[in-house]
């Protein structure tokens, strides 16, 4: 990963991303700063990464079971081999309404003890709590030659730009700058 950019304000980081194992190790580091009550937002395009991010947030936090994209079952508990707190995966995209509709999963009871990792979350969980992470992941879509010019270098599609943003109290002193670590 390289460097990141300068902060649009205090609470942002900005990485590039070019390989899907940086993705992975990007959610191992993210791991060691999350702690039960914490809230993540994965936004981004198809493909963009935000599973493969679970991943490595999983692997980092130690917890049972592969993470995969509960796309279909809309959220999967994966309990912690050791003494952390458990993870909670949601994909919100099948889901059109906000909070109301995400009622039955319990987001709100679940909240105080576990790690919430919500993709395509926006408009959904934000009532959940003041204090969370977003993180959007940024790719182009489509490729030079889908558009008519020449092929760029394979590598240019695994590309992502990633900016992470605390809200609230809880990542006002949150040093994020760990996430970018060589």
């Amino acid at each position: 990963m390289e460097a990141p950019a300068a902060p649009h304000n205090a609470g942002d980081l900005e990485l590039t991303v070019t390989a899907p194992d940086q993705m992975r190790e990007l959610g191992r580091r993210l791991a060691k700063l999350l702690r039960a009550g914490d809230l993540v937002m994965l936004s981004g395009e198809l493909g963009a990464g935000k599973t493969t991010l679970t991943r490595g947030l999983g692997e980092g936090m130690g917890v049972r079971g592969a993470v995969t994209s509960p796309t279909f079952v809309i959220a999967r508990v994966h309990p912690s081999l050791g003494d952390g707190p458990p993870l909670v995966h949601v994909d919100a995209y099948r889901l059109s309404g906000g909070l109301d509709e995400m009622e039955d999963l319990d987001l709100d009871v679940s909240l105080p003890d576990s790690v919430i990792v919500v993709e395509w979350g926006e408009g959904k969980v934000e009532e959940l709590t003041e204090e969370r992470l977003q993180i959007v992941i940024h790719r182009a879509v489509g490729t030079a030659s889908s558009r008519g010019a020449a092929p760029g270098p394979p590598e240019t599609d695994e590309v992502r730009h990633v900016t992470v943003t605390g809200l609230g109290e809880r990542w006002a002193t949150a040093d994020l700058s760990v996430l970018s670590a060589a």
